[in-house]
């Protein structure tokens, strides 16, 4: 009797440690505040795919274009700095569109994204590929997952 019940104990001591471990890995994960440009044009929205990435899970999905905000800067100085680093174009930010966060196996971001149009033409210096893709055909298992709740806002906002 006694030792089965020194044997529950040892086992929940064992789950309460697992779950405290994975709680401190994810609070040591590294975390990122990025900017993502909506752009909307004839009904299709502006999408830059990945190309590869030491992270599988977003290798070769789209996103929005974007990046880091650096220290000191505002979401909307961030995109419009991410969008001439690259796609070598200007931006107007047109308003504050949504804020997700999420968390993947090696580190957290909060994305911030805006509803921006191009200003200036674009140039692809660094995406594998440059799409505007009908809202009625985007798939969602071929964007980066953090995106995806803001696609399906985007979706619901804008499909006629």
């Amino acid at each position: 009797m006694f030792f089965a019940r020194y044997l529950k104990l040892v086992k929940k001591i064992g789950i309460i440690e697992k779950i405290i471990n994975k709680e401190i890995y994810r609070r040591m994960k590294k975390h990122y505040e990025v900017v993502g440009a909506v752009i909307l044009e004839n009904g299709k929205l502006f999408s830059a795919r990945r190309g590869e990435s030491k992270f599988s899970y977003v290798a070769h999905k789209y996103e929005f274009a974007g990046g880091k905000i650096e220290a000191g800067e505002t979401g909307e100085e961030a995109i419009e700095r991410e969008i001439r680093e690259e796609l070598g174009a200007k931006i107007k930010v047109l308003d504050k569109f949504d804020c997700v966060s999420h968390e993947y196996p090696d580190f957290t971001i909060t994305l911030h994204t805006y509803l921006c149009e191009f200003i200036t033409s674009y140039k692809n210096t660094e995406h594998e590929d440059l799409k505007w893709i009908p809202l009625s055909e985007i798939k969602e298992e071929e964007w980066a997952p953090a995106d995806i709740p803001v696609l399906r806002k985007i979706i619901k906002k804008f499909s006629n």
